[in-house]
């Protein structure tokens, strides 16, 4: 055999094993993306038989707590009842985890496979039962804070004690503004940001008022959506836009000569009895997952392929 069919023969056999080499890493990623998907669809679906089968507590409670504030004050029946939603299946909050894993099958344009993976893995998380019931101490404590103490607040400080550490200034509904799953930022003509509630949602508007973004960012209060659980609990585009809001309002405040206060520069203060799954930090940063990400930035839209769909049907 002549030296140039030798060299030749190498060359083909080095361009094999640089094309089985690629295939391979594609396959790992795909297998990745796949196993973070599968885990994410049967965490939610676990999630959704025990709230059908009243086995999370403070889904239970929240249900109960809507059902003594209606008793107690007939007028706020209708708002009682829509936040007590959530104690269930077809609530804004689980649907929220529906809905995102169904829009992970099919990635959006700009999603790399990091991003797809890192989507998976925290959806599974904000699945687990234990964050979810911490998850659910927001929309409990809006219902306690309506019943002017006749209901305690759940795993956040008393509003009486959270009233004296902000000099009285009352917070009603304050834990679910800011939340993606009941509204979102809305930018006016002049550039500037407010609160605006999802469908039925409006109805908090009449008791909490009109929320600027960028008085609400200095003075927000605590709860658990924006210091624990924002980043599981907010889809992929509603996380970017909430990134954007923030940015485009500091912004605009230098432009203004204004000091501009982040709203998630520092966790607030308020939290009491939550799990030890919120105070850990997500898998993504410390798993096998991560490692598996290093990996996989140049693979664009790649689940596409993968998957089964979450079977339940809501």
């Amino acid at each position: 055999m002549s030296d140039f069919k030798v060299w030749k023969l190498i060359s083909l056999l080095c361009v094999m094993a640089l094309m089985l080499g690629c295939e391979s890493k594609e396959e790992r990623i795909q297998q990745t993306i796949a196993h973070t998907q599968q885990d994410a669809s049967r965490a939610i679906n676990a999630l959704g038989d025990a709230l059908d089968k009243n086995q999370v507590r403070n889904a239970n409670l929240l249900t109960e707590y809507a059902n003594v504030l209606s008793q107690q004050n007939p007028q706020l029946s209708n708002i009682a009842q829509l936040i007590a939603q959530d104690a269930t299946s077809n609530g804004p909050l689980y649907q929220s985890l529906l809905s995102r894993y169904q829009a992970l099958k099919s990635p959006q344009p700009g999603m790399s496979s990091d991003d797809i993976i890192e989507q998976a893995v925290l959806l599974k998380e904000a699945a687990s039962v234990s964050l979810f019931n911490d998850a659910l101490t927001d929309p409990i404590n809006v219902l306690a804070d309506m019943s002017n103490g006749t209901l305690a607040r759940v795993g956040a400080v008393s509003q009486s004690a959270e009233q004296a550490a902000n000099n009285g200034q009352p917070a009603l509904g304050n834990q679910l503004v800011g939340n993606a799953n009941y509204g979102e930022w809305q930018t006016n003509s002049n550039g500037t940001s407010f609160w605006m509630w999802y469908g039925m949602y409006r109805m908090l508007g009449d008791l909490v008022g009109d929320i600027e973004y960028g008085s609400w960012s200095k003075r927000r209060k605590y709860s658990y959506y924006s210091d624990y659980g924002r980043k599981r609990y907010t889809s992929y585009q509603g996380y970017k836009r909430q990134n954007a809001i923030e940015q485009r309002t500091r912004q605009s405040y230098q432009r203004q000569g204004r000091q501009f206060t982040s709203p998630y520069s520092k966790r607030k203060a308020g939290a009491s009895g939550l799990s030890r799954a919120s105070h850990t930090p997500s898998s993504i940063s410390r798993s096998s997952y991560s490692r598996a990400k290093s990996s996989s930035g140049s693979i664009r839209n790649s689940s596409n392929r993968t998957s089964r769909g979450v079977s339940r049907g809501k």
